[in-house]
């Protein structure tokens, strides 16, 4: 539960909980989490806490929010092999702003981003790929 005395924020705590829930499995992939002013009055918090605590779990790639659709939690997507060729690098990366609309990412998910000995680069979503070695 959450205390108010420990030395660690509310909304992290609540971020905690959630967490938690989320993978235990109480909170199953596209479920949809509680209304914030249902959480508030759960956990005995301020709607601004609340609102820390959705922020700070979508950071992280754990949860959506979309107008209309409420808090869900994010599906699992599956991974598609990426090959990293000799010679490359591989950087991991949080997506510029552009790189986010044009890769469709939620909010918290990173990029690797591929350097080829040549100069060229590209950029794949951190959530759908995993790098294979030749």
């Amino acid at each position: 539960m959450i205390d108010p005395r420990r030395d660690r924020a509310l909304y992290r705590q609540l971020a905690d909980l959630l967490r938690d829930q989320i993978n235990q499995g109480d909170l199953a992939p596209g479920s949809q989490l509680p209304s914030e002013s249902s959480l508030a009055q759960t956990y005995g918090l301020a709607r601004p806490a609340v609102r820390q605590a959705i922020a700070l779990l979508r950071s992280e790639g754990l949860i959506t929010t979309s107008r209309g659709y409420g808090t869900r939690v994010r599906d699992e997507i599956e991974r598609r092999p990426l090959e990293l060729p000799a010679g490359a690098s591989a950087i991991v990366r949080m997506p510029s702003e552009p790189e986010r609309a044009a890769l469709d990412i939620d909010d918290g998910v990173p990029v690797i981003e591929i350097r080829m000995p040549d100069g060229r680069s590209a950029v794949h979503p951190g959530d759908r790929v995993f790098l294979l070695r030749p």
